[in-house]
């Protein structure tokens, strides 16, 4: 029987554990997770009353594999509701709506007139590089009041990122494509909103494609669920410190007993997986060192609904680096998805750090929870100290898709060709989310299963 060891226990392992398990149950496959629990950075805490999310929130329903493996485990998705929507911008000392149409963009305050006027020269922008900087793309063809007041803090919110640094074939590979396509972004989201209307009368939104979608007790049953069906075939506490060649399969030194396995997939983060190649292959570890994870923290402030001022009516907002504040954003969890709060409660949930912020590293919790509930208070209003206070800190968060990353994965790849059965996955690669997580399991399982007879 062959066997198949997969290191890391988050979402990329797990998934790609129980797909080729459904697709090969001939072949001996183990999941080997360091930490006690599985599930990596999808992590839900219930908390005097309050669920919070230490990690992502959800997915969004416009990819079918996520949807597909909720179905094939019995577990039923809960779709935000329309709160989810809306959306805010704090800019200007004020927070701003994003708006959800041409007419309500033409008519807010986000961006100036002159910033409003610039948009209409990205009908003539050259189109750039095959790669480059957020930041230069959105200059040449949005202008930079645009990438300081919208841009910058979409890449804060989802990358917690520098659009300076951040590739743009990487972190927003269809903007980029668009371009390419239809020379134009205006012109592509013209033909796009036309084709739309067409097949089904979607209307345009200031969210991101699809439905924010997650689970009643959080976006951990997911993951629970997915280690529920593994059953045996997961191990806890149990790390990989190294690997070897032993004749035609690897050799695993592991905190318990050694292992040996036919194929070997790296489903942990990159800086972890190339501390595992070391004095294996160093230019291999070299190739993965090169993937930075900035710190991020996150406080969740539980109140109730009657002690914060602003009414919630919304997914919450994030604030440009411009501004000189030191929070990210705030999601109100609880305003878009049920059993976050208690009934007359609120939850809300702030992200810090990130690649502009290393400082918060450094911040004791008190500092912190002053740090955001001051900032909060500014922008909010709250009228009390928290009943339920949460601080999470991710020394590691999330990896970050630099200029050059595209170089980094096709070294990976190269290297990869030398040791038929060796295999990585994970966010640090070709998408960060959930749904990128999923599909790479569902492609990587069936790659598995299609070769694994023929190392």
């Amino acid at each position: 029987m062959n066997k198949v060891a997969i290191i890391g226990g988050g979402i990329s392992g797990l998934t790609l554990a129980y797909v080729l398990a459904n697709k090969r149950p001939d072949l001996e496959i183990t999941v080997y997770e360091a930490d006690d629990r599985p599930g990596g950075k999808v992590w839900s805490e219930k908390a005097d009353g309050f669920l919070c999310e230490k990690g992502p929130n959800g997915f969004l329903d416009n990819k079918p594999k996520t949807l597909e493996l909720c179905s094939s485990l019995g577990i039923d998705p809960v779709r935000s509701n329309q709160n989810s929507k809306k959306r805010f911008i704090f800019s200007d000392n004020k927070l701003n709506a994003l708006p959800e149409s041409p007419i309500s963009f033409i008519k807010s305050d986000l961006l100036s007139w002159k910033g409003k006027l610039r948009l209409i020269f990205e009908l003539t922008a050259p189109k750039g590089p095959s790669d480059e900087t957020v930041a230069d793309f959105i200059i040449r063809r949005l202008g930079q009041e645009a990438l300081d007041k919208l841009i910058d803090p979409m890449c804060s919110g989802i990358y917690a990122g520098d659009p300076y640094s951040m590739s743009i074939k990487n972190c927003f590979a269809r903007i980029k494509e668009l371009e390419q396509e239809y020379g134009s972004l205006i012109k592509a989201m013209i033909a796009i909103k036309k084709q739309r209307k067409k097949e089904q009368g979607a209307q345009v939104s200031a969210a991101p494609g699809g439905t924010l979608t997650s689970f009643y007790d959080g976006a951990q049953t997911i993951t629970d669920t997915l280690a529920g069906k593994l059953g045996s075939r997961l191990k806890l506490g149990v790390s990989i410190n190294s690997i070897s060649k032993e004749n035609s399969s690897y050799k695993l030194e592991t905190s318990g007993e050694p292992v040996n396995a036919d194929a070997v997939v790296f489903a942990t983060p990159a800086y972890a997986t190339a501390g595992i190649f070391s004095g294996f292959d160093n230019e291999m570890k070299e190739v993965l060192s090169k993937i930075p994870y900035p710190h991020v923290s996150v406080v969740c402030f539980g109140y109730k609904k009657e002690q914060v001022s602003h009414p919630l009516n919304g997914f919450g907002f994030l604030i440009p680096h411009k501004e000189g504040r030191n929070i990210l954003g705030n999601l109100w969890d609880s305003s878009v998805f049920p059993n976050r709060a208690a009934e007359g409660h609120v939850l809300l949930r702030a992200m810090v750090g990130g690649a502009k912020n290393p400082s918060v590293e450094s911040m004791d919790d008190n500092k912190l929870t002053t740090m955001v509930f001051d900032e909060l208070n500014s922008i909010l209003g709250l009228k009390s100290d928290p009943e339920m206070t949460r601080v999470y800190r991710w020394n590691k968060a999330i990896p970050q898709y630099l200029i050059g990353h595209t170089g980094i994965l096709e070294a990976a790849d190269t290297l990869l060709k030398k040791y038929p059965g060796l295999y990585i996955t994970g966010n640090a690669y070709r998408g960060i989310g959930i749904n990128d997580c999923v599909e790479s399991g569902y492609k990587l399982a069936e790659n598995i299963a299609s070769n694994i007879d023929d190392m």
